[in-house]
Parts: structure tokens; C-alpha cells; sequence
């Protein structure tokens, strides 16, 4: 067995997209990092088609959201169907200052580009390597790995991220209970094009129902890149048979089976007992069978080992809220483990991103459980409320041991929820007005933003800001205030809240504090008077000395 000396800083196990996000926001804040997956290539499977409007944020933040807008198409709305008859639409409508809406892009694509952003930051992944075992001791974590030539390597690094699937070999090296269940059904789902007449961007949910009211099949459609292109998924009928695929070793039945495939014939019978009008399938790229499970586990890390996506929790895919919730779990854990990586954080920071993500996991399982059962129809929440869920864009974490101290309205933003971005930010030189997403963008690290009408009181607040943990300002004055000469650092940007819109949002009383997370959720909210104590009570829970300074990240 080779003995490999590195200076890999984190293993992170399997590539698809929950690793390769843990990777690429590693490799932005400075982290040097080996991402391994067991295939020899992408699948090239329209598994998990969803993006989410705070996915898209995230990415934004990252620098990769127009690569991704460029592949995607929207996803407007959906249409119901029950016993052939229209029950109406969902309209995936979002407010006005979110700037995204839902998209759906095949999985293939979202690897594809996020391997690339990847390998622009210095990983490459390395194909057909598996992680065959690991131990770990209070100084790191030792991994056995097989290369795709055979050979046998021993890797010691200090820390270890499962994102390797339902079937997760790091989660059962953890002994990590994942308790749950599947549904009895199995499913058929195909990649395939439809010539019907349905308005573009919609995705179809068709059911028939039994006479004792409950639904006997369903036909779910979900719109991709290409003219009449669909994933569709149904009940598999209870004639087909999938030729024996072997039963998952871990008994854990979640995603594609093994055994025979449905043909394009066996979906057209289906999809003639149940789409809403006569249509003819064509051009079937990919099908399989699959089952469907719901599962979390206990915990999301032990000692130096994490896992995050499918490894820690699996469940229907309504809503298309798996593979989003994983990559907010790379995201969470990501920055943290940047921190304790270069020193500038205690280890013990590392035990919030089980306190933060498990409850939205637990949430995410209960609510897409609810959902597969009785329909999203069947929520009790206002139609509002329910898409910003959907949508991920109310995932937080007030009451979680990061979360601070409330400041201001109730109302309002509050250290734990996610940072709202907004429109009409202005500058001098710029001729069109910029998104607080504009001003984050290609910041990897915490950012503080100073709000008010008095230059000189923000003057110091950002020079308190940088005096406190070198920490990052960016000033944004009130739409009335005079802001044409900035008495403060000139290296501190500034903007105008023009258009009003930040202060609609964030509801600041006079000069206001807000320090952002690296994940885009907020960390602290204060009066601009005490910046230094606010945020100095910030670096003590990341068990920073508050002399520490989170420098900018440098990938290398």
C-alpha cells in the first residue's frame, strides 16, 4: 500500500452536486481539498432537475449563476390534473426583490458546471476512486482509497465529508443511525419529449383517484432544457417487472434500481391512461425504475467526519428539495470548516453545523413526506408562504447557537434568517443601479453592512468593523442622505439605497448593523454605535479572539 504524504486539508467523497458545491466553496475560501468519486464518469441522468431560488443565490454569491442561467429553463408554475380534468395551476410566482425564480436544469449539466468551477479553482475530480474505509483520532482522519487502476492509497487529512449518496460508506463508517422508511411503491422515470400543446415551463401532476377518494396513479412532469423535453415519472404498473436488481445491501431503497429499464413503450401506456390530452413520447434519453425512501440520520458529523446531501438525509423528491438542501449543506459547513482549517476559528465551531442543518433536514423529510401523501395542495400554509418555503428562501436558524441577539423590529431580518438581497443600490460611477447580490458577489467571506444617513457615524462603525477581526464593511446611506463626500476609509465601498428598497426590507431603526455569513444568512444585527461589541460577541461564538483577524481567503 502506498503512503501518501499531501497537504490535503479536507477529503470530500463523491461528486455529484452536494461535493462538488462542499469543494468548490472549500477551494474559495482558501482550502485545499481532494474530492474522489467511485464512478469513472458522470451518469448521465436528469435525476435531480429542481433549482431553487436560494440555490441560485448561493451560486450567485459563488460567481457561477450565469453559466447556470445560461443552461437552465424556468420552471412557471404547475398544472393539476384529476380524473382528466384541469383543478387548476400553481403559479412559482416570487416577489418582486427576490431575484430569482424556480429553474430546472438535468443533474448531468449541473455537475457539468460545477465540475468546471471546480477545476478553475485547482480540484480536479478524481474519477473511479473509492473510499474503501477510514479511521480517525483526535489529531485527523486516515482513508483507505482504491484509484481506478487498483492501487491501494492511504490518505491522512484532517477532516472528512460524506456526499456520497443514500448508500453512504461514510455514514455507515460513522455508525450513523439512519432510521426511516420507503414507500411501498416503485416508480418509473423517463427523460423523454412530449408533443403536446401545454404552455412551455410547466411542469404536470395528473392523478386518478379511487373510489375511496385515494389516488391510484399519478403522472408527474417536470419540464427540461429542449423543446417538449420532460422527466416524467409514474406508478410503475403492476405488470412491469424490473428482472430482479439486486436489493440495496444497506436495505436503505431510495433512487434508480437495478434490473430492466422501461422501454418508450412501457411509458407511453402509462402516459396514455393519464395525461390530460393524447400524446405521443419520442426521443427517450433515459429511464429507470426507483424506489423512494425517507431517512435522516441521528447525526450530521462525528469527531472530524461530516456527512451532508443523500448520506444524511434522503425523501421524496416533491418540491425538488434534495439536492438544493444538500447543497446549503456544503455551503454551512463549508466556511466553517475554512475557518477552523486556517486557525482562525476553534473546533468547536464545527459542532453548529449539525445544530443549524439537521432541524431543516428533520423539516425538509416531515414536509416532502406530506406532501407525496396528500399533496402540496393539501398545506395548510397561505400560498405565499408555502412557495418562499419551497423555494428554500425561509430556511434559518434563529434560536440556533450562532443566531445572536434580536435587534429591531420583530419583523424584521433577525441574526439566523437569510440576508434578503434588493434592488436600487446606486453609485456615483455606475450609470444602472446594482443588487446587494452585485455587492457580495466574489466576497467569500463574512461582510458587514453599515446603514444609515450620518457619514461620520458609519466612518466609524466601518472602523470598527476593520478594527474588530479585520472584518469587511460596505456602507449603504439612506436614500435622503448627503453622501457626496465619504469622510471615512476610501477603501470602504459605498452605496445609496436609492431606490429605497434595502430599508423597506432589512426595517433598520437609524444606523443599523448587519453582518452577513459567508452562506448568505445573517450572523449579528446592531446599531452602528456598537459595532465593535457586536461583533466581537460574534467572533467569541466562532471562538475567535476578537484580535483574530478572518483574513480574506486566497485560493492557492
Amino acid at each position: 500500500m502506498a503512503h501518501h504524504r499531501t497537504t490535503t486539508d479536507v477529503l470530500v467523497v463523491g461528486a455529484g452536486p452536494v461535493g462538488l458545491s462542499a469543494a468548490a466553496e472549500l477551494r474559495r475560501h482558501g482550502v485545499h481539498c481532494r474530492l474522489v468519486d467511485r464512478l469513472p464518469a458522470r451518469l448521465p441522468y436528469a435525476k435531480a432537475v429542481g433549482i431553487q431560488p436560494r440555490t441560485l443565490e448561493l451560486w450567485d454569491r459563488m460567481g457561477l449563476v450565469r453559466a447556470v442561467l445560461e443552461a437552465a429553463v424556468p420552471l412557471r408554475g404547475q398544472l393539476t390534473y384529476v380524473d382528466g380534468r384541469e383543478q387548476g395551476r400553481i403559479e412559482l410566482t416570487m416577489p418582486p426583490e427576490v431575484p430569482y425564480g424556480f429553474a430546472a436544469l438535468p443533474q448531468y449539466e449541473t455537475e457539468r458546471l460545477l465540475e468546471q468551477y471546480v477545476a478553475r479553482l485547482g480540484t480536479v475530480v478524481e474519477r473511479g476512486t473509492e473510499l474503501v474505509s477510514f479511521t480517525q483520532d483526535r489529531d485527523g482522519v486516515t482513508a483507505r482509497l482504491r484509484t481506478a487502476k487498483g492501487a491501494d492509497e492511504e490518505l491522512r487529512v484532517p477532516y472528512l465529508i460524506g456526499c456520497d449518496g443514500a448508500h453512504s460508506v461514510v455514514r455507515k463508517g460513522l455508525g450513523l443511525s439512519f432510521a426511516g422508511g420507503a414507500f411501498q411503491e416503485e416508480y418509473m422515470l423517463g427523460d423523454v419529449v412530449a408533443d403536446w400543446d401545454l404552455p412551455p415551463g410547466y411542469g404536470v401532476r395528473s392523478t386518478r383517484r379511487s373510489a375511496d377518494g385515494s389516488t391510484a396513479d399519478v403522472l408527474v412532469c417536470v419540464p427540461l432544457p429542449g423543446a417538449g423535453r420532460y422527466r416524467m415519472s409514474m406508478r410503475l404498473p403492476p405488470g412491469f417487472s424490473p428482472a430482479g436488481g439486486p436489493a440495496a445491501p444497506d436495505a436503505v431503497a431510495h433512487g434508480p434500481q437495478g434490473g430492466r429499464a422501461p422501454g418508450l413503450a412501457d411509458l407511453q401506456a402509462v402516459v396514455d391512461r393519464l395525461a390530460p390530452r393524447p400524446v405521443r413520447l419520442s426521443g427517450l434519453r433515459w429511464s429507470s425504475v426507483f424506489r423512494i425512501g425517507h431517512r435522516i440520520v441521528d447525526h450530521y458529523g462525528r469527531g472530524r467526519v461530516f456527512v451532508a446531501g443523500d448520506a444524511a438525509h434522503i425523501h421524496p423528491p416533491t418540491g425538488a428539495q434534495g439536492m438544493n438542501t444538500g447543497v446549503q449543506d456544503a455551503c454551512n459547513l463549508a466556511w466553517k470548516l475554512a475557518l477552523v482549517v486556517r486557525g482562525e476559528a476553534g473546533p468547536a465551531l464545527l459542532g453548529t453545523y449539525d445544530a443549524e442543518r439537521r432541524p431543516v433536514g428533520e423539516e425538509v423529510v416531515g414536509r416532502t413526506v406530506r406532501h407525496a401523501v396528500r399533496g402540496i395542495e393539501a398545506d395548510p400554509e397561505d400560498r405565499r408562504t408555502l412557495l418562499l418555503r419551497e423555494a428554500q428562501l425561509l430556511v434559518g436558524y434563529r434560536g440556533g447557537p450562532l443566531s445572536g441577539f434580536p435587534y429591531g423590529p420583530e419583523e424584521a431580518p433577525q441574526p439566523g434568517d437569510r440576508a434578503p438581497d434588493c434592488a436600487g443600490l446606486t453609485t456615483p460611477v455606475a450609470a444602472y443601479p446594482l443588487r446587494l447580490l452585485d455587492v457580495l458577489r466574489g466576497r467569500p467571506g463574512h461582510v458587514v453592512l453599515l446603514y444609515g444617513s450620518d457619514g461620520a457615524e458609519l466612518a466609524r462603525a466601518a472602523a470598527a468593523a476593520r478594527a474588530t477581526g479585520g472584518l469587511p464593511a460596505v456602507v449603504i446611506l439612506a436614500a435622503g442622505a448627503d453622501g457626496s463626500a465619504w469622510p471615512g476609509d476610501p477603501s470602504v465601498p459605498v452605496y445609496r439605497d436609492a431606490a429605497g428598497e434595502f430599508g423597506r426590507l432589512y426595517l433598520p431603526g437609524g444606523a443599523t448593523g448587519f453582518l452577513v455569513r459567508p452562506d448568505g444568512q445573517l450572523g449579528a444585527r446592531f446599531p452602528s454605535a456598537d459595532t465593535a461589541a457586536a461583533l466581537s460577541g460574534w467572533l467569541r461564538a466562532l471562538s475567535v479572539r476578537p484580535d483574530t483577524p478572518l483574513r480574506d481567503p486566497v485560493v492557492a
